[in-house]
Order: structure tokens, then C-alpha cells, then sequence
């Protein structure tokens, strides 16, 4: 039960006034007592609490999905979880989805955003796990997602072949180890908004996505934001602030 639907329910006399007033004095988190689950996020934000699911047991993540769905959560997305883990979640859920790639699930309905499209894009194959977080991230949150992968600066005539799709892009997600060059080449040729994400792919140089860091946060194009290494999740979400304030 949220804020919005307990004063729905009071304004159509479904609840008396003392009743609405205990519900919402209880409503802004309940304690779990390893978690404080945060009812209240999706009034504040726009986007429900997501759970972090790495170093959670399975054991813990199945009660914070269980207290969301007794406070009627419309949808619940979960991350950084491996397909051993998921198998546990997924006997006491039936309907919840899981992306392998994206090492995330989710569970209701997605409510689709009258907003400008995201494009997902990663440098190499090795980049595809970070980028396809980055785009279940936007389309859980309700964006229209377009994917553009192993477009790296090694070949750079493969990233300019796909000019047209490039140009429908409301805002563009670059996902890149190694040298991390790539956004910096997209940010020269677009208008919109660029979300650089390092990865932590690359060789001993590359120091786990440290280089591909620094690359993107000097990157000589403007209008690029960067994310933390590996943090798909962070540039989605990004992304569909910067598209729903568009829309």
C-alpha cells in the first residue's frame, strides 16, 4: 500500500480517517532487521526501491520481495544477481522474469514512458553484460530501448554505418573498456545527451576499468556524464530521468 492509494482509498470513504493516518505513520519503511525496505521511494522519485542483490543471501532478497509486494509495489527490479540465486528467488515467484546477460530480474508489469528513446551502445562483445544492465535499467523504468553493440573505435566504420539510429536517440549510453575512447567519439557527432560508463574489460593496464575511467572523465567532447565502473544500472537510470524530463 502506498501514500497515493491510501488517500484514494480515504477519499472514497473505503477507510476512516484515523485508519489512513496509522497507515501512512507506517508507511515510509518497515525493518526487516538486515534491511529497511523504503515504501515511499516511487512517491518521492518516480521509480520504486531496487535491490542491490550481490552479498545478499537468497534468503533475504525472497523477504524484501515479499514486503514489497504486500505494499502493492508496481513493479520490483532486482540486480547483480547470478542464475544460481535467481533459481532460489525463482521458486517462491513464479512470474518473476530473468535476464542472464543483465544478471537482473523483475517482476511485474512494465509501465511504458511517453518519452525520447535510449540508445544502448558498448564498444566490444566482452561489454555486453554492463551494457544490457544499462538497457533493462531504462526499460524497466518505462523507455523505448535500442541496442548497438561491438561498435568499438578499432573499426570505426561499423559505429558510422548506423548513422540514422544514432541520430533518433533522445539520449546515448556508451559502454566501453580498454581505452575508453568511445564515448568521447560519439560525443562529437551528437547533440544529446552522453552517459559514459568504463568497464572493467581490458589487459593489466587497464587496471579493472581504472583506464577506460580516467579516458571518459577527460574526454575532450562535451555534454558527456560519466558513471563508476561496471555501473550499467547507474547510466540507465540516468537516462530515464534525463527522458522523462524531456517528455
Amino acid at each position: 500500500m502506498n501514500v497515493r492509494q491510501i488517500l484514494a482509498d480515504y477519499k472514497k470513504s473505503k477507510i476512516e480517517l484515523d485508519e489512513a493516518l496509522s497507515r501512512l505513520r507506517s508507511l515510509h519503511f518497515d525493518d526487516l532487521g538486515f534491511a529497511m525496505v523504503d515504501h515511499d521511494r516511487d512517491l518521492r522519485i518516480g521509480f520504486p526501491e531496487v535491490i542491490y542483490c550481490q552479498n545478499k543471501s537468497a534468503e533475504q532478497i525472497v523477504k524484501i520481495i515479499s514486503e514489497m509486494r504486500n505494499t502493492n509495489s508496481k513493479i520490483i527490479f532486482g540486480t547483480r544477481i547470478d542464475k544460481d540465486k535467481f533459481a532460489k528467488i525463482k521458486h517462491h515467484f513464479e512470474d518473476v522474469i530473468y535476464s542472464e546477460d543483465a544478471k537482473a530480474f523483475y517482476i511485474g508489469e512494465i509501465e511504458k514512458q511517453e518519452s525520447g528513446k535510449v540508445l544502448v551502445m558498448c564498444a566490444g562483445t566482452s561489454d555486453i553484460p554492463v551494457a544490457e544492465e544499462a538497457a533493462l535499467t531504462a526499460e524497466i523504468m518505462g523507455g523505448e530501448v535500442d541496442r548497438l553493440y561491438d561498435v568499438g573505435v578499432a573499426g570505426i566504420h561499423r559505429l558510422l554505418s548506423h548513422k540514422e539510429k544514432i541520430e533518433s536517440a533522445g539520449v546515448i549510453i556508451v559502454v566501453a573498456g580498454m581505452d575508453g575512447a568511445l564515448p568521447s567519439v560519439v560525443g562529437g557527432l551528437v547533440g544529446v545527451p552522453v552517459i559514459a560508463v568504463p568497464t572493467s574489460v581490458g589487459y593489466g593496464a587497464s587496471y579493472e576499468g581504472l583506464s577506460a575511467l580516467l579516458s571518459m572523465l577527460n574526454a575532450c567532447a562535451p555534454g558527456i556524464a560519466v558513471v563508476n565502473i561496471d555501473n550499467g544500472f547507474g547510466a540507465g537510470y540516468f537516462a530515464s530521468r534525463i527522458n522523462r524530463n524531456q517528455g
